[in-house]
Parts: C-alpha cells; structure tokens; sequence
C-alpha cells in the first residue's frame, strides 16, 4: 500500500492540497465527515472516491500516526 495509488497531490488540480486520486475531493474532506458523522455519508456524498480508496486512506493515516507515536 502506498500514498500515490490514494492521493494526488498537483498544483494543478485544488490548488496543491491533497486529493484521492482521479477526483477533486479534498482528503481533509474524509476527516471532517468522520468528525461528524460516518464513513458512509461521506462515500455518499461523495460517490468519485471509492471505499477502497477511503478505507487505505485511513489505514495510512493510522499507521502513521501509531508509528510516530511508537518513535
């Protein structure tokens, strides 16, 4: 698993902030919905991100987190 197959990160596309890859959907955009409501309502509200791609967009996040924190 690695970040360039989920994200994309392009000047050209949002400005630079970091999008799942083939869509203009903000990554942040992920974690405000898990803040407030569920995987779910985002992939509904947001059908050009695939479960897969948020499912290893949350596993990468997790892994770093936990290996920043084991450091």
């Amino acid at each position: 698993m690695s970040l360039p197959q989920y994200i994309t990160i392009d000047r050209e596309i949002a400005a630079g902030v970091p999008v799942f890859k083939g869509t203009r959907v903000a990554v942040k955009t992920l974690f405000d919905y898990l803040e407030e409501s569920s995987l779910e309502e985002f992939l509904l509200g947001y059908p050009s991100v695939s479960r897969e791609q948020a499912e290893m967009v949350i596993e990468l996040a997790a892994s770093k987190l936990l290996s920043d924190l084991a450091a």
